[in-house]
């Protein structure tokens, strides 16, 4: 396996050391060391700490509460294997980094993670476990950790999963900590399974209203066709085709529709979030079985994943809105999220059953008996 194991210097010198003295940005052991100090030291006193990297995600979830623990100085990638498809990589280190190493081997992070902003670090990435379009063929971000390394409430590192894709011990607990918020512990390490690029790549768009574009989603979904991304707004449906030149040719032949102009623009403002849709307002992301016909709910929805994930945007949130909403979509057999709003007058995630809320209780006290690390910013 090939080390790389380089340091990130503008990620490093913007977030200066972990704590107070001047460690070098390069001496990973008295970082991880320092970290280790600084968590006994909350623990022991009950004093919270918001675990971040550039604060790019501050907004989702419940707001942030706590000293900062900035983990900016550790980054770098530890290894990159391009044969084994495997990358290794500290919390701190830049996503724009990681992605423009891999383009390099020609390959990917195929669960696209937006890009929010230049600072965005791969622990807030997998902290988060926000998923781009191609999420709905190539899987979620969870899918993806092979392995991660954890320092918990008591500062110690715990090491789960492995480097290589055959190696599944510990693979659920790495994968648990995929959408965690930072609630469980620091994540110091993470190894990820990469894919290479597609050989050919063209996007379609068809005029349909919004139950017809869902009934033809759900149409191609039970055929052989190599769609990577579809996404329906405002009465067109795109579609974007990935694959071999020759399957990607097919599939547009017994499709149709017509070419998407500016294709490449589309699906990035959809990754990062930057399409109008993405504008001020109240933001809510439905999570629904791709099966299942239009949600009639008051506002304007963008629909993505074959129909798995529907953004709804409405004019302001309030107790009785929040209730409609998660009482529709509870129906339909999915969830609703509060994703984006100016204020939060209302829980952001759906609630739990109770099974589950002492799952998620129980693996709190487990991995931060103190309660220290980011609270209440899921429940």
């Amino acid at each position: 396996m090939t080390t790389v194991d380089k340091a990130i210097p503008d990620a490093a010198s913007a977030a200066g050391t972990a704590a107070s003295g001047a460690t070098p940005a390069h001496d990973y052991a008295a970082i991880a060391a320092q970290f280790a100090e600084r968590i006994r030291a909350a623990s022991a006193a009950g004093t919270p700490l918001c675990l971040r990297g550039s604060g790019s995600k501050d907004w989702y979830g419940q707001p942030p509460q706590g000293e900062v623990l900035d983990t900016r100085a550790y980054a770098g990638v530890v290894s990159y294997e391009p044969t084994e498809l495997v990358i290794t990589v500290r919390c701190g280190t830049p996503l724009a980094e990681i992605e423009a190493l891999l383009a390099e081997h020609q390959q990917m992070l195929a669960f696209e993670p937006p890009r929010f902003g230049a600072g965005s670090t791969i622990g807030g990435v997998v902290a988060s476990a926000l998923s781009g379009p191609r999420r709905a063929s190539a899987g979620a971000v969870r899918d993806f950790v092979l392995g991660a390394v954890l320092m918990d409430g008591q500062g110690t590192m715990l090491r789960f999963g492995g480097q290589v894709m055959k190696n599944v011990a510990g693979y659920d607990v790495s994968r648990l900590l995929a959408g965690s918020l930072g609630t469980l512990g620091l994540i110091l390490e993470v190894s990820l399974k990469v894919l290479p690029l597609p050989l050919c790549e063209t996007s379609l768009r068809f005029d349909l209203s919004e139950i017809d574009a869902l009934r033809r989603l759900n149409e191609w979904a039970g055929q052989p066709l190599p769609i990577s991304a579809s996404c329906w707004y405002q009465g067109v449906l795109a579609v974007r085709l990935s694959g071999a030149r020759a399957a990607v040719a097919a599939a547009q032949q017994r499709m149709g529709g017509a070419p998407l102009e500016h294709a490449d623009a589309f699906w990035t403002a959809l990754r990062d979030q930057t399409h109008p849709h993405f504008s001020a307002g109240c933001l809510w992301r439905l999570s629904l079985p791709s099966a299942a016909s239009a949600v009639i709910l008051g506002g304007e929805q963008l629909i993505e994943w074959s129909g798995a994930q529907r953004w709804l945007k409405t004019a302001a949130c309030d107790e009785a809105q929040e209730e409609a909403i998660r009482r529709t979509v509870a129906a339909a057999g999915g969830h609703a999220t509060l994703y984006r709003s100016e204020h939060k007058p209302v829980s952001v995630f759906h609630p739990l059953s109770a099974p589950l809320m002492r799952i998620h209780e129980r693996l709190k006290a487990s991995f931060d008996p103190a309660g220290i690390f980011n609270p209440g910013r899921m429940y």
